[in-house]
């Protein structure tokens, strides 16, 4: 027994020699490495310890003991912990193997508890569960447990149960709640513990499972096992994978960071299981990333596998690259994948040269035949158009009407294309559901607007062209003049005159847009526009109905001068007669009801989308708007509605100077009133309109009649000059001048 003593002691001795002689020469490796801080160890046993991690004082990052590895001795050798746990391994890459206990509880055949219970507990924010590599798994037939910690600054906790009746209902190497439940574990838990607990003090089932069980574990590292559950020696501990990070702050501007770790030819990034930062080496060096050196230049040429030169003789390394070179007398990048290494030879250079002159001939030759291909097709494309759109009865139109003062130009498309900058859209000036409108600048450097239609009815050709002729000869200030069409388009392109100062509408409702325009102004813009209106009624041959009166399609230039547009050939819609049966169109609000309810389109439907904008220009709002009340939402009705409850200075919009034009305001309020019954029959027609507001404006400019002193000598006065319609015996001129006899009040009582 004494020999055998002796001889256990030397082979002890001997063990003991040999695990120090490879511990030293781990050892000097490590070091060779350089992964840890100079002069500080690198292996705590035969576990790596690389910086920020660190063994003694100095070697860890001074943050908190969170990288302080103890590297205490047992069992004969240096282990590393990291609180009451055993560290494995640790990766620069973020990761921390330990071995973990187990959380167990055990009771007596009775339901007492035996023992002690058990948990792990990691309480630093700098390390986190890996949600990626690990799971939560409890064992036991009477069993719940739980994973507590912290998530997002705030508690955590999450769990499992496992039951069972009998062990014949186990299943190896399954856990879904009979003897083993398992549960993924989301991102950023820390602080953590768990415990394990028990329904029934495993009284119903302690013949064959007297304890319970939780812990987190690596994934692929366990596989249940039903005899796990009778065994109360069941492994105390287990492995498992911390994510770690650099302090509690993430990556987005580390530059400017005063504690900003990470060394040089590295970067900082933020991942997704943690609450600080991590470093990586750039590309083309590697190292430790958190040392203050930094990373190291990566020599590719000395390793086949990353580099593709063709000849690893000619790997020329560089600072975070390499590159390659080619032999004597030849040429290019030397890589694999590149232009690789080719042989330079006079005469070939010459060949070579010669057949790419020569292809390249070949190319302009085939890329001009090309072109005057693709120029013919598009001239007999926009010939096809030109013929389609009804071009060649526009030419016979125009040359029929050689002797008028002026007719509708025809313009090419490539002029028109010139003019917007081909189309460019910071040209764009209008959008609707017809078209979009460009601003243009013809050669002799007029500016236009230029129309681009959406769709057009072929079988109303004629119809088209037509109108494009009575249009264009509308020789009236108060409208906007079509100047031309271009046909060589598959949709034709209407050219109107620009007006600069937009749109009624815009000035009346976009409030901090534009400047506010007076009383005065309004009253002389609703005064040129029934003008127009009434002269598209009565003068045009043949007779205009607008169709879409609205404030938005109404344009001011810089004088305020009311331009009545978009309507006709503007959009494209046929019109026969003064009253015809079509297809209800128009804006909600401005719509005729009565041409709403019968199809039946007529000049006094106008009438009716006038005497809403004469609404507009008296309130400030908007025809139709559901941002009010639903009894204010249509102005027409709302008006109405005020005027015969004897409430229209409390809808009037309150900078038109109501006191000094009180009774111009009752007047034209009066007048729109009764553009907006709902029977035609019951409105007036737009030359009685247009007589009205004339008379009204030239009360205005006589303003320094004293009326109520002399009221004879004043209707004298204005009498001669005050009725352009005089000579047409269908108007009254009493509707010019009542609104003065005797200072009368307006009575809104019949408004409907």
């Amino acid at each position: 027994m004494g020999a055998y003593n002796s001889l256990l002691v030397q082979v002890i001795c001997v063990g003991v020699i040999l695990l120090s002689g490879l511990a030293t020469a781990a050892l000097a490796a490590a070091e060779a490495n350089g992964s840890a801080l100079p002069n500080c160890p690198n292996l705590c046993g035969d576990v790596e310890i690389p910086f920020p991690f660190g063994t003694a004082d100095g070697c860890y990052l001074n943050q908190s003991n969170s990288f302080f590895i103890d590297c205490n001795q047992s069992a004969g050798r240096h282990q590393p912990m990291t609180g009451n746990v055993v560290v494995q391994s640790i990766s620069l890459q973020g990761q921390l193997d330990i071995l973990t206990f187990t959380a167990n509880i055990c009771y007596s055949e009775s339901g007492r508890r035996l023992g002690f219970w058990r948990s792990t507990f990691l309480t630093s924010s700098t390390f986190t569960i890996s949600s990626t590599q690990n799971v939560f798994m409890a064992i036991g037939c009477d069993t719940y447990a739980f994973l507590n910690g912290e998530q997002n600054n705030g508690n955590f906790s999450m769990g499992c149960m496992t039951i069972c009746r009998n062990q014949s209902n186990v299943l190896d190497g399954t856990c879904s709640g009979i003897g083993c439940c398992e549960v993924e574990i989301p991102e950023r838990v820390s602080n953590f513990n768990f415990t394990v607990k028990s329904f029934n003090n495993h009284t119903k089932v302690w013949s064959f499972n007297p304890c319970g069980y939780a812990f987190v574990v690596k994934k692929d590292k366990f596989s249940f096992s039903s005899a796990y559950l009778s065994n109360p020696q069941f492994n105390e501990t287990v492995p498992m994978v911390l994510d770690w990070t650099i302090r509690d702050k993430r990556c987005e501007n580390p530059a400017n960071k005063s504690d900003y770790i990470c060394g040089g030819n590295s970067t900082c990034y933020s991942p997704t299981n943690g609450y600080g930062y991590r470093c990586k080496c750039d590309e083309g060096y590697d190292g430790n990333p958190y040392l203050p050196t930094g990373c190291k230049d990566v020599n590719e040429c000395r390793h086949p596998n990353l580099n593709n030169c063709t000849s690893p003789k000619r790997c020329i390394n560089t600072e975070g690259n390499y590159t390659c070179s080619c032999p004597k007398w030849h040429s290019g990048d030397g890589r694999k994948d590149g232009e690789s290494c080719t042989l330079n030879l006079g005469f070939v250079n010459k060949i070579a040269i010669a057949g790419g002159v020569g292809f390249i001939v070949l190319l302009v030759s085939i890329s001009w035949m090309y072109l005057i291909i693709k120029q013919r097709k598009i001239i007999k494309l926009r010939e096809r158009f030109f013929r389609q759109n009804g071009g060649t009865l526009l030419c016979q139109q125009l040359s029929s009407q050689e002797n008028s003062v002026e007719t509708a130009k025809i313009f090419s498309a490539e002029e028109l294309k010139k003019a917007t900058n081909n189309y460019d859209e910071n040209l764009i000036i209008g959008q609707g559901g017809f078209g979009t409108v460009y601003k243009g600048l013809l050669s002799d450097d007029r500016v236009v607007a230029i129309k681009k239609s959406k769709l057009v009815d072929k079988s109303q050709i004629e119809q088209f062209i037509n109108e494009v002729l009575v249009l264009s000869q509308i020789n009236h200030r108060n409208v906007v003049k079509l100047l031309g069409c271009c046909l060589e388009t598959e949709v034709p392109l209407l050219v109107y005159e620009f007006i600069s100062n937009g749109t009624l509408f815009e000035h009346i409702h976009h409030k901090g847009s534009l400047s506010p325009i007076s009383w005065e102004t309004r009253l002389k813009i609703a005064g040129e526009t029934a003008e127009a209106l009434s002269y598209l009624h009565s003068a045009a041959s043949p007779p205009i109905i607008h169709r879409d009166v609205k404030s938005s399609n109404i344009l001011l230039d810089g004088n305020y001068t009311a331009k009545v547009s978009d309507f006709g050939a503007s959009r494209l819609i046929p019109l026969h007669q003064i009253e015809v049966a079509t297809l209800v169109q128009g804006t909600l609000g401005y719509l005729d009801p009565e041409y709403l309810q019968t199809s039946q389109l007529t000049v006094k439907s106008d009438v009716y989308s006038f005497g809403v904008i004469l609404v507009e220009l008296l309130t400030g709002e908007k025809a139709l708007s559901f941002d009010r009340p639903e009894e204010q939402r249509n102005l027409a009705m709302y008006f109405l509605s005020a005027i015969k409850e004897d409430r229209l200075f409390e809808v009037l919009e309150q900078n038109l100077g109501i006191e000094r034009n009180e009774k111009q305001l009752k007047e034209v309020a009066n007048l729109a009133s009764r553009c907006i019954k709902v029977k035609g029959e019951d409105r007036p027609n737009m030359k009685e309109v247009a007589a009205e507001l004339e008379g009204l404006r030239k009360i205005d400019k006589h303003s320094w009649v004293n009326v109520g002193s002399n009221s004879e000598e004043t209707e004298k006065l204005l009498g001669e000059t005050s009725d352009p319609y005089k000579h047409d015996a269908t108007i009254n001129s009493s509707v010019v001048y009542d609104s003065m006899k005797d200072d009368a009040i307006v009575d809104f009582d019949d408004a409907r």
